[in-house]
């Protein structure tokens, strides 16, 4: 069906419902991550995405009780959805992997920086020496964290780098596309992704066990998709009514999950040189979040003068 003309959606700007919608969204993401790298051993990363895809769509449409889920800017949002499917391959073969919740979570910490980047040439938004500078000191920390020899040198690490790169960009395009879609129609959509793609993946990731595994296990799957329906409808509806810039930090959030959850159920610790290099990724977003506050109170001062001095 072609797209015909786009009727743009109003952007309105909740900064502090959008921060409680991404805070929730990143807390439900955490434990449904928890419940699929406990399955995986039995499943699979290719069933494990089906799994996802289905459960996922079904807990949106009940969300959004069936309503506003036909996209409207199809082309962006099939490729935003697709770019997220290599995403969910990257990070769960390295969970498939055992490779550590935690120390995905630190990597992936490097995903607000790289969003404050891709804001300037998407967004327009600006960016000066300042936050620069603190970027650049939070790219040192991802640097300290996959220095060689340390806890973090192995290839699943390279590979989740290269997902959090793709996670920052479709991150951006949640909000390009918030201006014509609705939050249930972007989350549903890409949920959707998962099921062909995972059934494309099935000859590279073929089923460890059984197609139907144990019920402890289908649950766990079903949890699942479940929680990440609910928790893409979360992100889409926050990055809808806040800026990416003040909403990115709370990635971070999925640190402090993610290290309770592995340690509860796998005993896992992060190394110090990943806590280090991610104290300091974490100390640039909240720097950067820090002078996204500045610039725009200053704006608002700039704005405001004017009239100020009208009225005198």
């Amino acid at each position: 069906m072609p797209e015909g003309p786009q009727r743009a959606l109003p952007l309105t700007q909740d900064t502090l419902r959008g921060i409680a919608l991404i805070s929730s969204g990143y807390a439900v993401i955490s434990a449904a991550d928890a419940a699929v790298k406990w399955a995986l051993p039995e499943v699979g990363v290719a069933m494990a995405m089906i799994w996802r895809g289905v459960f996922g769509m079904i807990s949106i449409a009940l969300l959004a009780r069936g309503r506003g889920l036909w996209p409207r800017r199809v082309p962006l949002l099939a490729l935003r959805s697709t770019l997220h499917c290599l995403v969910t391959v990257a990070f769960y073969l390295a969970w498939f992997n055992h490779f550590p919740l935690a120390d995905s979570y630190a990597v992936n910490a490097a995903a607000p920086l790289i969003m404050t980047v891709l804001a300037i040439p998407l967004l327009g938004e600006t960016v000066g020496w300042r936050r620069w500078s603190s970027t650049c000191l939070g790219f040192a920390g991802v640097l300290i964290m996959l220095q060689p020899g340390g806890d973090l040198w192995r290839w699943e690490t390279a590979m989740i780098l290269a997902g959090t790169a793709t996670l920052a960009l479709t991150r951006i395009w949640t909000r390009v596309l918030a201006a014509t879609d609705t939050p249930q129609a972007i989350a549903f959509w890409l949920l959707f992704a998962h099921v062909p793609m995972g059934l494309l993946l099935l000859p590279a990731f073929p089923p460890v066990g059984t197609i139907l595994p144990a019920w402890e296990v289908a649950f766990a799957l079903g949890f699942l998709g479940l929680a990440n329906g609910a928790a893409h409808f979360l992100f889409a509806r926050a990055f809808a009514i806040a800026p990416v810039s003040v909403l990115a930090p709370y990635e971070y959030t999925t640190l402090l999950w993610g290290g309770l959850l592995g340690f509860a159920i796998w005993a896992e610790l992060p190394g110090w040189t990943t806590l280090g290099g991610a104290s300091l990724v974490i100390a640039a977003g909240l720097y950067n979040l820090h002078r996204e506050r500045v610039r725009r109170r200053e704006g608002r001062a700039t704005l405001a003068a004017p009239a100020i001095a009208g009225r005198r």
